[in-house]
């Protein structure tokens, strides 16, 4: 039976290998202890399969990137609409759902987890009432956060420490090489292992965090496309906070204030956007295509075909 979006026993780290979920969790608050528990007695039931399903990655041929195409844009911002648009395309590759909480379940026991999966999540957002289930396309970034502690989206378990996640994970301001690494190798690897679980070989991403992360994702892949999609600020504010809220009460272990949260919004908002403005110069001429939130949900088709004409997909 599904349950409610507010009613989950257990995190998205319930999908994370043992080295990350330690990195993550040792040392850090926790307040919700019976989901913590919940959670760790799953993980470290499924950290085998976790391990086998890693050394089946090493050794298996996966495809090579090319010229993949990422949706960048604030949150609430129009992405999850375009995404949805654009993953009909039967060129692209993407994550799903499922494989995004469980990135260390794609080539070995992923057909049982999804049958259990499907039985207890959530039939919606519910933020907006927008469906949910187990294959619908879905933002990488939280298969990167169960692969490698240098995730921005460690901030949902443990959104007391967002302003630390993004100066390092968002904006990667104050962190290792060795970290810058960890991020790259596990962006590939969610793309490549998603790509050949469908037998594609351009990779659709949707990844807000993404938007602040030009220059990074041009070094991994120098022939991407971009499709930015803008929408007012007050606007994406207002809904960003009401997002977070609702999500940050169902998964997180650690509880935030309102007020604190909303300014870190706030930050969030402005860190995301300046950097993007500072970068977009990077990407070469006719891999760019930038769209309002008013003209894609006014006029989706249009728009869409907009952005195959200036893309040239």
């Amino acid at each position: 039976m599904a349950l409610s979006f507010d009613r989950l026993p257990i995190t998205t780290l319930v999908g994370a290998d043992s080295p990350t979920y330690h990195q993550v969790t040792d040392g850090s608050t926790i307040e919700k202890m019976a989901k913590f528990r919940t959670t760790t007695l799953c993980q470290r039931l499924l950290a085998p399969l976790y391990r086998l399903n890693d050394r089946i990655y090493r050794q298996t041929d996966m495809p090579k990137i090319i010229s993949p195409l990422f949706i960048i844009g604030h949150w609430r911002s129009g992405t999850t609409f375009a995404h949805n648009l654009l993953s009909q395309d039967p060129q692209f590759g993407y994550c799903t759902t499922y494989q995004t909480v469980f990135p260390h379940l794609m080539l070995r026991g992923n057909l049982i987890m999804q049958r259990l999966a499907a039985m207890v999540m959530p039939t919606s957002r519910p933020t907006d009432n927008s469906a949910l289930s187990i294959s619908q396309p879905q933002e990488e970034e939280f298969a990167i956060a169960n692969i490698t502690p240098a995730s921005y989206y460690h901030f949902w378990i443990f959104p007391r420490q967002m302003a630390l996640y993004r100066e390092k994970f968002l904006l990667f301001n104050s962190c290792s090489q060795q970290e810058i690494d960890d991020f790259c190798r596990a962006t590939v690897q969610v793309a490549r292992t998603a790509l050949y679980c469908q037998g594609k070989s351009r990779f659709l991403s949707k990844n807000p965090p993404h938007t602040a992360r030009i220059p990074i994702l041009l070094k991994l892949f120098p022939d991407a496309k971009f499709v930015y999609i803008h929408r007012k600020a007050d606007d994406v504010i207002a809904s960003t906070k009401r997002f977070f809220r609702q999500t940050i009460d169902a998964i997180a272990l650690q509880t935030i204030s309102t007020a604190e949260l909303n300014e870190q919004i706030v930050e969030n908002y402005h860190a995301v956007i300046n950097k993007y403005e500072q970068d977009k110069a990077l990407i070469a001429d006719g891999a760019l295509c930038e769209v309002s939130f008013d003209r894609l949900t006014a006029h989706p088709r249009s728009t869409i075909e907009k952005i195959y004409r200036d893309l040239d997909l």
